[in-house]
């Protein structure tokens, strides 16, 4: 079964069987994190508008009031203007202008996307190495089982005079070693769950890793979140490239205005007397304007502009082998893994037959419970061993999953 989209995906148990269970990976993150997310959605999707509407010029509203007394009245004075000087024409400069305010929103969101599916994939990551730690613990502590029946065995061995002390204290110091280990394998789990912890707010006992299937080179190109970033990215610079040209082709603007202005207890001094002179005035102005700007280095801005966009193109067509490399490293990988499992289901095979015997001749006193005992724990280890490195696989897809989106989504 095909997933159909990175956010939402097959689940598997313990056994690592895939069931029909769908569920968001934003669950996997904190209710912090995904917060922290929205924001930056949030801001990216108001400074798009911004940027989108810049074209659209202010309307300057002015108003002034001041008083005086030179004389025997007090003086006021009122003022009021206000004005528009709105660009009509850009020689393509406001369509171009609209088109970059978009391209730049959804490029801003794809690095938002390719950000946060990362700081998934590092949750889902620490989960299923989580998991595969325990499964590395179990392991190990029925290694220490068998070398504890070692241990045992050699002792009655010596005892009974059929070994020298070297052969004691070689199995002492190998009993150690996988206890010893058994501690590291506990002190790096304790690691992975405050890594874990700290991304996510899911009791990792509960958790349930998710269950990828193998995509095909095609789809993991074809849908690949960070060349649709790449995508967004070329776009994006194409229309800032006529943006930028436009800047220096000729600009057509619309101005006009309203003026206003109201004085009162106005005089002036003549003959012996005083005089008032309060006026009201108001008017209005309307026109155009043409502007061509020339500038010496008008060239080389644009050609900077070009340049970026080419560059953009290019670090696409960089990016795609980046990524077809890494899915072949993927796949060999996987290969590799799928070889130890095979190597694993022909160990266990044998361990079954070896057991079927040994309990026979146990049965027939020609064998100890030690030699059953250890022979199921080695069986036992094997059935581990495959589990551990199914694990191995998931965590390789992973790696191509964190840039899956389906064309859906």
């Amino acid at each position: 079964m095909k997933a159909s989209k990175l956010s939402l995906l097959l689940f598997l148990g313990s056994n690592l069987i895939a069931n029909e269970n769908n569920a968001s990976l934003d669950a996997y993150i904190s209710k912090y994190k995904q917060s922290e997310f929205e924001y930056d959605y949030q801001k990216n999707r108001a400074e798009s508008l911004q940027l989108r509407d810049s074209w659209i010029a202010p309307i300057k509203i002015n108003y002034s009031l001041s008083r005086s007394k030179p004389y025997t009245k007090e003086q006021q004075n009122e003022t009021a203007a206000i004005r528009i000087d709105q660009p009509i024409f850009q020689s393509g400069g406001i369509y171009y202008g609209i088109k970059f305010a978009k391209m730049s929103r959804l490029y801003a969101d794809y690095s938002i996307d390719v950000a946060k599916r990362k700081m998934i994939k590092d949750t889902v990551m620490l989960l299923m190495q989580i998991k595969q730690t325990e499964l590395k613990e179990k392991k190990q502590k029925l290694l220490i089982k068998n070398s504890e029946i070692n241990l045992a065995q050699k002792q009655e061995e010596y005892l009974n005079g059929q070994l020298d002390s070297g052969f004691l204290d070689n199995a002492i110091i190998q009993r150690n070693i996988v206890i010893q280990t058994l501690y590291d394998i506990q002190t790096a789990k304790e690691k992975l769950l405050t890594q874990f912890h700290m991304l996510s707010d899911l009791d990792y006992k509960t958790a349930r890793i998710p269950y990828l299937d193998y995509l095909t080179p095609d789809e993991f190109i074809q849908h690949n979140i960070v060349l649709k970033q790449r995508d967004a990215e070329i776009q994006k610079n194409r229309y800032a490239k006529n943006v930028r040209i436009a800047k220096y082709l000729p600009r057509v603007n619309i101005t006009g205005g309203y003026n206003w202005s109201k004085s009162t207890g106005q005089q002036f001094y003549a003959g012996e007397k005083f005089f008032d002179n309060s006026n009201e005035l108001g008017y209005y102005d309307y026109g155009f304007r043409v502007n061509l700007p020339l500038d010496i280095n008008t060239f080389r801005d644009i050609e900077s502009a070009k340049v970026d966009y080419l560059k953009a193109q290019v670090l696409k067509k960089d990016k795609q082998r980046e990524l077809q490399a890494l899915f072949k490293q993927v796949m060999h990988n996987i290969h590799n893994f799928d070889k130890k499992i095979t190597l694993s289901d022909e160990n266990k095979k044998l361990y079954e037959k070896l057991l079927r015997d040994t309990k026979e001749l146990y049965a027939a006193g020609y064998k100890t419970q030690y030699d059953v005992d250890t022979l199921k724990n080695s069986l036992e280890i094997q059935n581990i061993d495959t589990k551990i490195y199914a694990i191995d696989k998931q965590l390789e897809l992973l790696n191509l999953y964190e840039m899956y989106v389906n064309s859906g989504e």
